[in-house]
């Protein structure tokens, strides 16, 4: 890796620098943006219409299905983005690009946060997205304006704990059809959670043991308690709390493998 200069932009230049071209790429290819969007507002429109009578369950919370199930888009969503930004990040090592960045000044933890803007950009927009088509179908936000501006936060710094998982990946394989190859997985969490139906109504034991201990499970509870609930500090507490620590880990773990393939460069 190039010495780095006295001279060098700031580090918040860098990270701009490289975030703009993140941003610029995903918008160029609008089905980044479209289908990662589209695909669970299908879901969202069939599930919330085809099992409303899960609400006739004694102990299901007093609300509507679709109301109940709005978190899921969300968290698919972030799955989503974990594909995006590791394929991304993945087609830069394989066509060189990080390899000529590693000669320039540019620092390790510039080049990972900025390679991660274009994925909160699509982020930011699914979540807003995803909340205006569920009050435009009718879903109230218990916790009013306020909990809609954090539930997007909440998405968000979900979103972010899943690409930096996904840009893990990538800087330890080198490989797209890795990164790829890790989505049938991540979903696989998501229907292994509580996302369509509460934790204390699920009758099949294993089931519902998978359901406590998967992390996912109590994410989309704290985008879920602020749709139906309202402040629900114990749900809000687990949820932000999980989505910190995937970050912290998986940001921590993928600057460290940066730092590592700058240093051989």
């Amino acid at each position: 890796m190039a010495a780095e200069s006295p001279h060098a932009p700031s580090l918040a230049t860098q990270i701009g620098a490289v975030g703009r071209r993140s941003v610029t790429r995903t918008l160029r290819q609008r089905s980044l943006l479209i289908f990662p969007m589209l695909f669970p507002l299908i879901l969202f429109a069939i599930n919330g219409s085809a099992l409303t009578s899960a609400t006739r369950i004694p102990g299901f919370p007093p609300v509507s299905y679709r109301a109940f199930v709005l978190a899921v888009p969300f968290m698919q969503g972030a799955l989503f983005i974990a594909v995006t930004a590791g394929v991304d990040l993945a087609r830069d090592i394989q066509s060189g690009f990080f390899n000529r960045l590693a000669l320039t000044p540019l620092r390790g933890p510039a080049l990972l946060a900025g390679q991660l803007g274009g994925a909160l950009v699509v982020g930011c927009t699914q979540s807003a997205v995803y909340l205006l088509v569920g009050v435009a179908s009718g879903v109230g936000i218990a916790s009013g304006v306020g909990g809609a501006l954090v539930l997007i936060g909440l998405s968000v710094l979900i979103a972010l704990g899943f690409a930096g998982l996904g840009a893990l990946i990538a800087l330890r394989t080198g490989s797209g059809e890795a990164v790829q190859a890790i989505f049938p997985l991540l979903f696989v969490t998501l229907f292994l959670s509580s996302a369509f139906l509460p934790r204390p109504l699920i009758q099949v034991t294993w089931f519902r043991d998978v359901a406590t201990y998967n992390p996912v499970s109590y994410m989309i509870e704290g985008v879920r308690s602020l749709v139906i609930t309202g402040w629900d500090a114990r749900a809000l507490a687990l949820g932000f709390g999980l989505a910190l620590a995937l970050s912290v880990l998986s940001l921590g773990f993928a600057s460290a493998v940066v730092k590592g393939r700058l240093a051989r460069t």
